[in-house]
């Protein structure tokens, strides 16, 4: 045995039990490796690439929406909420949109009056129904509305009682025959005094189209 009582081998200079600082780091000592470091920072990125697809998607989604007709904000982000994207990328792209005047819901309130008021004959009460279906403000409601004036809506529904009386059984009862055109006309939005108005006129005018009842009163 070495003088001393040394162990056989023992390190010169060193104790038995001191740590070898040779030794690998414990995976638990905090200090981040290469790879974790390389994993976060994929994963960061992974993230910011998800976010500006999923906003380049929903922009892909409301310009297909768009091609079609036009439509107002309220309406394309009921289509972006029903694609479950979240709120934040909603609010982004629609922004985004109106920005560059894609979305514009005062023009948008400004076609639908114009093209169902002259092509289907809707009354200023079914347009302002409509418009708030839409998801259209009052405010921007409002200023569409006033394109479509009282004349207007008075010439308009007269062209729809001729068209209805041409269609009308020859020697239908007058009550018959007036509730069914001021019906037609109260279902497109017309308010009674103008409907029952337009069918007064109309009838007392239309002896030629073998109505020969009694004039309204």
């Amino acid at each position: 045995m070495a003088a001393g009582g040394a162990a056989p081998g023992a390190a010169r200079g060193s104790r038995p039990d001191e740590p070898d600082p040779q030794r690998a780091r414990p995976a638990d000592s905090g200090a981040p490796d290469g790879a974790s470091v390389q994993r976060r920072s994929a994963s960061r990125e992974s993230a910011g690439g998800d976010a500006a697809g999923s906003l380049e998607q929903a922009k892909e989604v409301c310009l297909r929406l768009l091609a079609v007709r036009a439509r107002s904000r309220a309406e394309l982000a009921q289509r972006l909420s029903a694609k479950e994207y979240p709120p934040e990328v909603i609010d982004q792209v629609l922004d985004r949109l109106a920005e560059i005047g894609l979305i514009d819901d005062i023009d948008f309130a400004q076609q639908w009056v114009r093209q169902r008021h002259g092509f289907s004959g809707k009354g200023r009460r079914a347009l302002e129904q409509e418009l708030r279906r839409k998801g259209v403000s009052q405010e921007d409601s409002a200023v569409a509305l006033e394109t479509v004036t009282a004349d207007d809506e008075y010439e308009r529904a007269t062209e729809l009682v001729r068209r209805k009386l041409r269609s009308l059984p020859a020697g239908l009862e007058r009550e018959k025959a007036i509730r069914r055109l001021v019906g037609m006309l109260a279902r497109r939005g017309y308010g009674h005094s103008v409907a029952y108005a337009v069918v007064k006129a109309e009838w007392d005018g239309a002896d030629g189209l073998g109505h020969e009842d009694a004039p309204l009163d």
